[in-house]
């Protein structure tokens, strides 16, 4: 390797460089492009600490990018009690022409929390009625706090919900998004089933192994952004949950055959649609105001290329974001 030609960079100047705003066209296009059969993205899970610590490498290639992209993002509890972000990882960009290394980001996974941020923006956006105001959070990461952020931002949210079995995670949720968007009505959620019957808009974000969320509690018109099963060992929903929806959306039809709570279920009679094909026109999405809607998300190697290729064009411009939201944001003080 020639590292004259391999440029490093460092999660503070990734993380001041691009935000979730900066790469949700890059991921529209990505996911679009994915769902047209354009490259490939294959995905390997492993975890070496159990319950409490997984890696995933997701690798991607796009016709005319001039990068691939391999990732190795992480998640371990162990971090998290000694005070850090739980995510860390490493973003490898090769020249897509000669297959030589490029650039290495360290971006402590930042990278992974902006572009499923920004496909849960996306398929908000696609799938939600337009008129919802109240959104639900489950869970009290990082991903349900930039899907509350990106959510809000892409839909006209008034109040936002956030139920967690900590207390104390919770109300750190609850002062970031309030810290980040003072206009919202932000607060704690008591019960789980009332918050989920409650809202127009519902995120999942755990790691729970279990679904959490049972059918008879999700409303008519509701739309829910499932994100946080995202291996063949967790699960936020029910069976019975898919099968009661109206529209169930993917990102890749493949990848949820294998991770997450479709991978559980032992027969083909839920019909499923790519979020990208939905993007593009090409497949229905939601077609009332009654709809259930589910937008099932595991992330795809090609969100990963789209959001390091838009992270390099900004870094190598010298562009700068005052104080994106991040995991940094959730670090108790």
């Amino acid at each position: 390797m020639n590292t004259d030609t391999v440029t490093f960079f460092g999660p503070d100047r990734i993380r001041a460089a691009v935000g979730t705003r900066d790469v949700l066209e890059p991921v529209r296009q990505a996911l679009v492009d994915h769902s047209r059969a354009l490259g490939e993205a294959p995905a390997v899970v492993f975890a070496p600490a159990g319950r409490e610590g997984d890696v995933h490498v997701k690798s991607a290639w796009l016709p005319g990018r001039s990068v691939f992209t391999v990732k190795v993002a992480s998640w371990f509890l162990a971090r998290k009690e000694l005070g850090l972000p739980p995510g860390s990882g490493i973003v490898a960009a090769f020249d897509a022409a000669t297959g030589d290394l490029r650039a290495l980001l360290e971006d402590d996974h930042h990278l992974s929390d902006i572009r499923t941020a920004a496909a849960g923006a996306l398929g908000a956006r696609a799938l939600a009625t337009p008129h919802a105001s109240v959104l639900g959070v489950v869970g009290t990461g990082v991903q349900g706090y930039l899907q509350a952020l990106a959510v809000a931002d892409s839909l006209p949210v008034r109040a936002v919900h956030v139920w967690g079995r900590d207390p104390a995670a919770v109300r750190r949720v609850v002062d970031a998004l309030a810290a980040r968007r003072p206009d919202l009505d932000v607060r704690p959620a008591p019960d789980l089933a009332r918050m989920c019957g409650a809202v127009d808009v519902l995120v999942t974000a755990t790691s729970s192994t279990e679904p959490l969320i049972r059918h008879d509690w999700l409303r008519p018109g509701v739309h829910v952004n499932a994100v946080g099963a995202d291996d063949p060992f967790k699960a936020e929903l029910t069976e019975e949950c898919f099968r009661r929806a109206h529209r169930v959306v993917v990102d890749s039809r493949a990848l949820n055959r294998l991770h997450g709570e479709l991978s559980r279920v032992q027969d083909d009679d839920i019909e499923v649609v790519e979020l990208g094909a939905v993007l593009s026109g090409d497949a229905p999405g939601r077609s009332g105001d009654e709809d259930i809607t589910i937008c099932k998300l595991i992330g795809l190697g090609v969100q990963d290329l789209a959001a390091a290729e838009t992270a390099l064009k900004r870094l190598h411009a010298g562009t700068h974001v005052s104080d994106p939201p991040s995991a940094l944001d959730l670090l108790p003080e």
